[in-house]
Parts: structure tokens; sequence; C-alpha cells
């Protein structure tokens, strides 16, 4: 029987001595809606998102809510090239996880994390289930996954 998304993410954290806290949330219609049911700003949602290499290995980019993934910084700390967003289902092949519930915890692969420099104190992301988050602390995680840790975002677009 295979575990479901939220006790892989239970499961991991507690191996690694992550406190997590999982929040059920209603469904959003933005990044900001999301924010404001959990009572956070958008910086303190923090996307996961699977990054591939030209190599066909991932990565996982952890980015502030009101930031955006910047390619050209991302590129220069990895020390490659080539990255690119792989499609849903090759996120979800190298996961395990859906997009918008993605987390490194429990992921059935544990990919190199490198998390923005202005993630920090408590933050909200993926549980490995849809309508719900997991609450963590960021400095727990960056430990727990030995992060590389850099500026690897822009401001968001207008």
């Amino acid at each position: 029987m295979t575990d479901s998304g939220r006790q892989r993410v239970e499961a991991d954290a507690a191996a690694r001595g992550i406190q997590v806290e999982f929040v059920d949330r209603p469904q959003a219609r933005s990044l900001g809606e999301a924010a404001e049911l959990l009572g956070l700003s958008p910086a303190g949602i923090i996307k996961t998102l699977v990054v591939k290499r030209h190599d066909g290995t991932f990565l996982f980019a952890l980015v502030p809510g009101d930031r955006q993934i910047s390619w050209a910084k991302l590129r220069a700390v990895v020390g490659v090239n080539k990255l690119r967003l792989p499609e849903a289902s090759v996120a979800f092949d190298a996961t395990g996880y859906e997009r918008g519930t993605i987390t490194p915890l429990g992921s059935t692969t544990a990919w190199p994390v490198f998390a923005d420099e202005r993630m920090t104190g408590r933050v909200a992301l993926g549980a490995g289930e849809s309508g719900m988050s997991a609450f963590v602390d960021a400095a727990a995680l960056i430990a727990a996954y030995d992060a590389t840790v850099a500026d690897i975002t822009d401001e968001l677009a207008p």
C-alpha cells in the first residue's frame, strides 16, 4: 500500500527532525488568496519548483511567493547553462507529487535543494496533497537538506 503524500511528508520531516504543522485550506484562485486564507504575506508561501537539468536530473528551487525564479541567477549558482521547468507529468515522475503539492519533504527522489536567500521564518509549502499546506521553519528545512542558499529570484513582473 502506498503512503499518501501527507504521510510521506510527515515521515520524512520526522526523520529529518523538522517539525511540521498541516493546515487544511480551501481552494484558492491565486497565491495571494492562498496567503490570505493562511494568514500570511505572499512571501510566506514557498513555491517548490522542480527544475530539470540538461543531463536529465532535477533539483528543487524554493521561491517565496512574492518572487519569481531568475533563470540567470539559478544557472550561475548551479553552474550550468541550461535549466528548465519540466512538464507536469515529468515533475510528478521525478517527485511523486502533483504540481501545487510539491515539496522536497517525502519526494520519491531526494534531489538537491536551492533556496532563495529571502526564505525565512515560519513558511507554508506544499504538503504532498491538495487542499492542505505544510508549515515549517525555513531554517530547519534548509539545514535538513543542506540546501544551497543564494539569491535565485527576481521581483514578480507587474
